[in-house]
């Protein structure tokens, strides 16, 4: 099985050991253990426990970036759309919360030891953002500004709603009333 063990595998694996033993007591032994191979085996595809526990991070909020993509596939006036992408984002982090709490946190403990996969992670969310903006500034929605400084401030204007520190406000009754304040304030400042 070692010759033909993908990253993937690797990866399915090292998640379930994690669920299982949580990321301070997991090791590398563990998950080649699970995997009935030496952890050798896991060295040659991830340098050290850190990278494998990075990498495990990575494809976590990669697949939180995946439901966003269907944003831009809408027939919308821009506001609808970045509405819509905001919106999104924030329902696909409340329900992970709601869903499975410890494993939220898990994943977001994980995450946050990975400087380097988090600014990325922000990157690629921003990055959606500006054709958004673009777009919206092109049709006369929007007022003309750099689209990545705002996409930018939409994105750190909104992080109470979608960011991992706030999780436990989250549950909140003002919530939605608290996002619509930001929302309205964020229109306020990109309507034409």
């Amino acid at each position: 099985m070692a010759e033909q063990l993908t990253k993937e595998e690797i990866l399915d694996a090292a998640e379930q050991v994690l669920r299982r033993f949580g990321p301070e007591k997991t090791s590398v032994v563990d998950v080649a253990r699970a995997l009935n191979i030496s952890h050798g085996t896991i060295y040659r595809h991830y340098p050290s426990k850190a990278s494998l526990r990075e990498a495990v991070a990575e494809r976590w909020l990669h697949s939180i970036i995946q439901p966003l993509k269907k944003v831009f596939k809408k027939e919308c006036s821009s506001t609808e759309r970045l509405l819509l992408w905001v919106e999104t984002l924030i329902g696909i982090k409340h329900s992970l919360v709601k869903e499975d709490p410890e494993l939220f946190s898990m994943y977001t403990s994980l995450a946050e030891e990975s400087v380097d996969v988090i600014t990325a992670h922000i990157s690629e969310l921003v990055g959606q953002i500006i054709p958004i903006v673009k777009e919206g500034m092109a049709n006369g929605e929007f007022k003309s500004a750099d689209p990545e400084t705002a996409a930018k401030g939409i994105f750190i204007a909104t992080a109470k709603f979608h960011h991992p520190a706030h999780a436990k406000e989250w549950a909140s009754p003002d919530i939605d009333a608290e996002f619509r304040m930001v929302w309205d304030l964020i229109l306020s400042g990109i309507i034409k």
